[in-house]
């Protein structure tokens, strides 16, 4: 039961994912990614499909704040780098 509800909880938070954005391919890395987060949740007692689902959704928002932050860093390591 609780395969299913990972299972479950996962296609809906990627569809919801892919709604929103737009330019992210269905075969993207955050989706294998995502079900091992939410296979994790499960093996620790998570069995919940909505709250496996925002678990989710919060999990892939996370990832894109820290893929910002680290593109932004990249670009001022490079300014840094360009002005030497």
């Amino acid at each position: 039961m609780a395969i299913h509800a990972a299972e479950a909880a996962c296609a809906s938070a990627w569809r919801t994912y892919l709604l929103l954005h737009k330019d992210v391919s269905e075969d993207d890395d955050r989706l294998t990614t995502l079900r091992r987060y939410i296979t994790n949740l499960c093996e620790d007692g998570e069995c919940n499909p909505d709250t496996l689902q925002k678990a989710g959704l919060l999990y892939l928002r996370k990832l894109d704040e820290l893929g910002e932050e680290r593109d932004e860093r990249l670009a001022r390591y490079g300014a840094l780098q360009r002005s030497w």
